[in-house]
């Protein structure tokens, strides 16, 4: 006769009413939303569909949208790696201020995030002053949607990277030293290879993040069409016009955008986890 099996507890009893609740949530929160937009797209019909997203505007404004997203994520990918190791490899005073410091973006509403890098970086700001001094102008460029896409969106990577770096085994580091490597090929040999999936996962995440900024980018921006204004803008534009159908067919290009690389975020992560399991 064999032993019978002794289940441990759950911590959270009910799980039939958990999963009911939070799948609840879930479609009120967010399926229905997205759903409801993709079918206020499809009614549109591809031939108004596609005019609509091959307007001149409409495309002036996604490239403008996409290319800041780069610019920002670009930036970001690399000062949020320099960030994550200082924070991780690295005791100085105020190490706790400045690590609390990097979720401020995440607190801090948008629209106060916008109003205050514009006073900042106006001609007569604290930063702007300088900079207008020497010739090069941020506020209502497209240095400034870059600005305040980077601000929004910087702590995705840090916090990305940041807990993979802390669980790094430093001895492979030591043993790597021993050897004779030198200190960028054990970065890029031990480190990097680490860090690897974490990096790219929170810089797509950040681009994601980027391309449907609106609050921080609208002040700072001008919002001039065919220079600075972004496809969220135009969104929110069209929907002041009462062109309903325009403003859907620009949503659902950023929502397909961002769907698509939230998609790809969680394949790297994927497959960074099957390449870690230890095998059979």
């Amino acid at each position: 006769m064999s032993a019978g099996v002794i289940r441990p507890k759950r911590v959270l009893p009910g799980f039939s009413l958990s999963l009911g609740t939070t799948l609840l949530f879930v479609a009120l929160i967010i399926l229905i939303p997205v759903i409801a937009l993709v079918l206020k797209g499809a009614e549109i019909g591809p031939a108004r569909f596609w005019a609509i997203i091959s307007a001149p505007r409409t495309l002036a404004a996604l490239r403008v949208t996409v290319a800041a997203a780069f610019a920002a994520t670009l930036f970001n990918a690399f000062y949020g790696l320099l960030m994550a190791w200082v924070l991780t490899r690295y005791d100085f005073p105020g190490k706790r201020i400045l690590d609390a410091l990097m979720d401020v973006p995440f607190a801090l509403p948008t629209a106060v995030a916008g109003i205050s890098l514009t006073a900042l970086y106006s001609a007569n700001g604290w930063f702007g002053a300088p900079l207008a001094g020497l010739g090069i102008e941020v506020v209502y460029t497209l240095g400034g949607v870059i600005l305040a896409m980077t601000f929004t969106s910087i702590p995705f990577v840090v916090r990305a990277i940041q807990p993979v770096l802390e669980d790094l085994d430093p001895t492979l580091e030591q043993a790597a030293m021993t050897l004779g490597a030198r200190p960028f090929a054990i970065f890029r040999r031990v480190v990097l290879p680490a860090i690897w999936p974490a990096w790219l996962s929170g810089s797509t995440i950040a681009f994601a993040r980027s391309l449907g900024e609106f609050g921080a980018v609208v002040f700072i921006a001008g919002n001039l069409p065919f220079k600075t204004e972004i496809a969220a803008l135009l969104a929110y534009i069209r929907l002041e016009e009462y062109d309903y159908q325009g403003a859907a067919a620009i949503a659902l290009v950023l929502l397909v955008l961002a769907l698509v690389l939230l998609a790809f975020s969680n394949w790297i992560q994927f497959r960074a986890t099957r390449h870690l399991e230890p095998a059979a």
